[in-house]
C-alpha cells in the first residue's frame, strides 16, 4: 500500500510540475535542468504522467518550484504577470543580472532553495 501511495504522490507532483512549466513557457532543456539534469528519455517518461515513485531529490525540487509559483501568484494580480516575472532579469541577489528561471536552471537544489527564499521574502515584505 505504501508503494502505491508513493507512486500516486509522484504522479501528482509531476502533474503540478508540468502545469507550472507550461505556464512559464519552459523548454525541454529548462525542464530537464529544473528536475536536476534528467535525460531526455526520463523527461519524456515523466511527461506521460506515470504513477511513479520519484526520488526524494526530485520531490524536493518540485516542492520548491510549487512554492515559488505560489509566491509569485500571491505577489502579482494576474497569472500573466506572475508567469512573466520568473523570466525578468534582476540585479538583486541571488540572481545578479539573470532571471529567476535562468538561476533555477543552473541545476543545483541550492539554486531552487535560494529562489524560493527570495520570493517568500518579497511576498512577506
Amino acid at each position: 500500500m505504501a508503494i502505491d501511495n508513493e507512486k500516486a504522490k509522484g504522479h501528482v507532483a509531476l502533474k503540478g510540475f508540468f502545469g507550472i512549466c507550461r505556464e512559464w513557457g519552459c523548454t525541454q532543456e529548462e525542464m530537464m535542468q529544473l528536475l536536476g539534469g534528467v535525460s531526455h528519455s526520463t523527461l519524456a517518461q515523466y511527461q506521460q504522467l506515470p504513477q511513479v515513485k520519484l526520488s526524494q531529490d526530485t520531490l524536493e525540487r518540485i516542492s520548491y518550484i510549487l512554492g515559488i509559483y505560489e509566491s509569485l501568484r500571491v505577489m502579482y494580480p494576474t497569472a500573466e504577470r506572475a508567469n512573466r516575472r520568473v523570466r525578468l532579469e534582476t540585479s538583486e541577489p541571488p540572481f545578479l543580472g539573470s532571471s529567476a528561471l535562468d538561476f533555477m536552471t543552473r541545476g543545483s537544489l541550492e539554486h531552487l532553495m535560494e529562489t524560493r527564499r527570495y520570493f517568500d521574502a518579497k511576498r512577506a515584505g
